[in-house]
This record gives C-alpha cells, structure tokens and sequence, in this order.
C-alpha cells in the first residue's frame, strides 16, 4: 500500500439485507437476514484536506452496491457471496484493498449460536 495513509479505512458496519442463500432448497425459499460489513483501504489524505465527497468513496453507493448483490443475487455458500461483494468493490471504487464479513444469524445449524460469519480480504492488484 502506498505511503502514510496506507493505514487509512472506512468500515461500514451492520449492513443488514433479507435475502435467499444457502445450500438447501429451504434456506433459499424464504428470504432471511444476512450482515454485511465492509472495510475499504484507501489513502483518505485528499479527502481529509479537501473535504469533498470526491476524493473519498461515497457510503450510500456502497450501501446499494452491496444490498445490488445481496438481495440481487443467490449464492449457496457466504464463500461465494463475501467474495463477489469484495470483488465488485475493488472494482467498483478506488479502494486498495477491501474485508467483507458476512454474517448468517440463522445458519441451519443443530444446536444454539450466535451467528456464523465468512471474512474475506482482497487487495488490488
């Protein structure tokens, strides 16, 4: 990463979205709750100065970049659908480098949990 602001982020926390993903035909029929949270790595010097939406990444085209694919789309595995999100933001913004956690508070899972939750980490390359 690229000088002093190489440690520069902005993390949008707690997205939630209704959606239809999962292995099973009956996860996918009926839409329920997944989280997403994106960390982006971008060098915010000029936008710290400037003040300007420009020079940084706009949060509410992110927000509806993320709910596009996570309502939009359906995915069997989180895998899947936390690394089309990373992928589409690397694309999609001057970030350098991106995390997407996502998190799936009822995962079909046989006994009491919190939730099950897949990080993945991109750099630009």
């Amino acid at each position: 990463m690229e000088g002093s602001g190489s440690r520069d982020r902005i993390s949008v926390r707690g997205m939630l979205f209704l959606a239809r993903h999962g292995v099973t035909l009956e996860e996918r029929l009926e839409p329920q709750p997944f989280e997403v949270d994106v960390d982006l790595h971008k060098d915010l010097r000029g936008a710290s100065v400037s003040d300007e939406l420009a020079d940084t990444i706009d949060y509410s085209a992110l927000f509806s970049m993320v709910g596009t694919i996570v309502e939009g789309q359906s995915f069997r595995l989180i895998e899947s659908l936390a690394g089309t999100i990373a992928d589409a933001v690397l694309a999609g913004t001057e970030a350098t480098a991106v995390e997407v956690r996502v998190r799936k508070p009822r995962a079909p899972l046989p006994g009491p949990f919190e939730t099950v939750e897949v990080a993945i980490y991109r750099e630009r390359t």
